[in-house]
């Protein structure tokens, strides 16, 4: 694969001299590299031309939107599923905790406001619906648990399983452009600074219910910092957003714990873990 990336340099940008490519991870859909370190080059692990092409053009679209950095694409070749863009700095949140939430809840709340008012006829030949009935969420976070039950300390059942229980909520009324995947991990930040760099990983972009961008965060970052992200939001976000917002955290800290527990790299379970007090509380 390093000789794939290469040769998708070679191609796109002929007078970029290669000097290091490292193996900097991989996840469930993307294989990814950094070069000289200012570069990064993803491959899908199943390339579908028509999906990378819509990527570019979002992207395009999206740094025309938002204030916060996204990724810049320098090359891109939609038949091996391959794009390279410029290496943001900072380093993702999962791995570099904030220090200062107030710093980050600012800039976050005015890219999600900016994000979410993208204009529906520029963004729908670019960003699939994504529908997926709240009632279908609660029943695959079900089974999921039914595997990983054993996992989860014995104080902590009731918490999750009186989720289970408890109806899952209606549908939202409305759909906008959404990150679709905004986990801290995600996020790039300043270690010392707390200032958010850069919002990467955009596979899942889609036009969807925007509480779920919010969930991720209630997730990953806390209910203080949820609740100080919506303070410097600028849409409504009523009281049945936010029920849906934490539903989506609750159903994907499930999916996450399976995941992790099973085919997924570990972390992705001891995170869940310790995150699981504050998502279910």
């Amino acid at each position: 694969m390093i000789g794939d990336v290469r040769a998708l340099l070679s191609r796109h940008l002929p007078d970029y001299e290669v000097r290091r490519i490292v193996p900097f991870g991989h996840g469930l859909d993307n294989a990814v590299y950094t070069v000289n370190d200012e570069l990064v080059v993803r491959y899908a692990k199943a390339a579908d031309p028509g999906v990378t092409r819509r990527e570019v053009e979002l992207l395009a679209v999206v740094r025309e939107l938002v204030t916060l950095p996204v990724p810049e694409v320098v090359a891109a070749d939609p038949d091996a599923g391959a794009i390279a863009y410029r290496l943001l700095p900072g380093r993702p949140l999962n791995e570099e905790p904030t220090r200062d939430p107030e710093r980050l809840a600012e800039p976050l709340g005015r890219f999600l406001t900016e994000l979410h008012a993208a204009p529906a006829e520029r963004v729908r030949p670019l960003a699939p619906l994504d529908l997926y009935p709240p009632p279908n969420l609660l029943r695959d976070a079900e089974l999921d648990y039914r595997d990983v039950e054993q996992h989860v300390p014995e104080d902590q059942r009731p918490l999750v399983e009186g989720f289970l229980r408890a109806p899952a909520p209606p549908e939202p009324k409305t759909l906008r452009l959404c990150h679709n995947d905004l986990g801290s991990e995600h996020l790039l930040a300043d270690a010392e600074t707390s200032v958010i760099t850069g919002v990467i990983d955009w596979t899942d972009a889609a036009v969807t219910d925007p509480a779920g961008d919010f969930g991720l965060i209630y997730r990953d970052l806390g209910p203080e910092v949820f609740e100080l992200v919506l303070s410097h939001y600028d849409h409504d976000f009523d009281e049945m957003d936010r029920e849906r917002a934490i539903f989506y955290a609750r159903c994907a800290l499930i999916e996450d714990l399976a995941y992790g527990l099973s085919t997924g790299p570990r972390h992705y379970a001891t995170t869940a873990l310790s995150h699981l007090t504050w998502t279910f509380s």
